[in-house]
């Protein structure tokens, strides 16, 4: 997968979003409720995706009090989600919005680490559900709803975790990256960009639960830090498709 980062010229304009319809994935996690916040600061009509009602209510009021545009709340848990709940979710996005112009993955689970003949099946199951067959799923159901946008943005979440012991998470991430560069080629020359970004290392729960004991994790960038790049790539300044958004240094 070719590699790029966010134009240095990118500066975001306070509206940069406006009018924008972005669906979140785990909006309330790390990345995916500071970007929600993002987006909707910039001018998104953001649907909030999530599992727990009262963290997605919190986030949705938090949104509302910022004078942001209303957001939208659809809960839903990846993990036992089955294909009828995907496309009963974007028959409902085309009937309450008619299109989506943004799509961000940011539901992750971490499961647990372990060497291979030790791995969990139903843990196994588990992740792939969340990290690879939701956004296969979801994203399946929602293109013909992007393919509406005069300029749509597709966007994984992807990481780097490889080597021993990381089992579903690695394959499930590395399983992103193809599904990536697939859909980038398929829509190549249309209005549909499609991108993997991996942020690096950041100050979030996932990442503190994957290496509890590393001695920088108080000194580790926020996902605030990123808030550019994740416009830029929700932006119709965005004009590569197929790459892999690295960390900035």
């Amino acid at each position: 997968m070719k590699t790029a980062h966010k134009p240095q010229q990118f500066k975001p304009a306070d509206n940069c979003l406006q009018d924008k319809v972005i669906l979140v994935t785990g909006a309330t996690g790390g990345y995916g409720k500071t970007m929600s916040l993002t987006f909707a600061g910039a001018g998104a009509t953001v649907i909030l995706l999530g599992k727990n009602v009262r963290l997605l209510e919190n986030l949705y009021d938090e949104i509302e009090a910022a004078g942001c545009p209303m957001p939208a709340i659809y809960p839903l848990n990846l993990e036992g989600a089955t294909e009828k709940d995907y496309y009963e979710m974007a028959e409902n996005i085309s009937k309450e919005f008619g299109r989506l112009d943004g799509l961000l993955h940011a539901a992750v689970t971490l499961g647990a680490p372990t060497p291979f003949e030790h791995s969990d099946s139903e843990t196994w199951y588990k992740v792939m559900q969340v990290n690879l067959q939701g956004p296969y799923m979801l994203t399946k159901y929602c293109i013909p709803l992007l393919k509406k946008s005069a300029h749509a943005s597709l966007l994984f979440m992807t990481d780097d975790k490889f080597g021993a012991y990381w089992d579903a998470y690695t394959v499930s991430k590395s399983g992103l990256n193809g599904l990536t560069q697939t859909l980038a080629a398929e829509y190549e020359g249309s209005n549909l960009f499609v991108n993997a970004v991996n942020p690096g290392p950041s100050k979030t729960a996932l990442h503190i639960r994957a290496y509890p004991a590393a001695p920088n994790n108080d000194r580790l960038p926020m996902p605030e830090r990123h808030r550019d790049l994740f416009l830029y790539l929700m932006s119709d300044d965005l004009n590569q498709s197929g790459y892999c958004f690295l960390p900035i240094i």
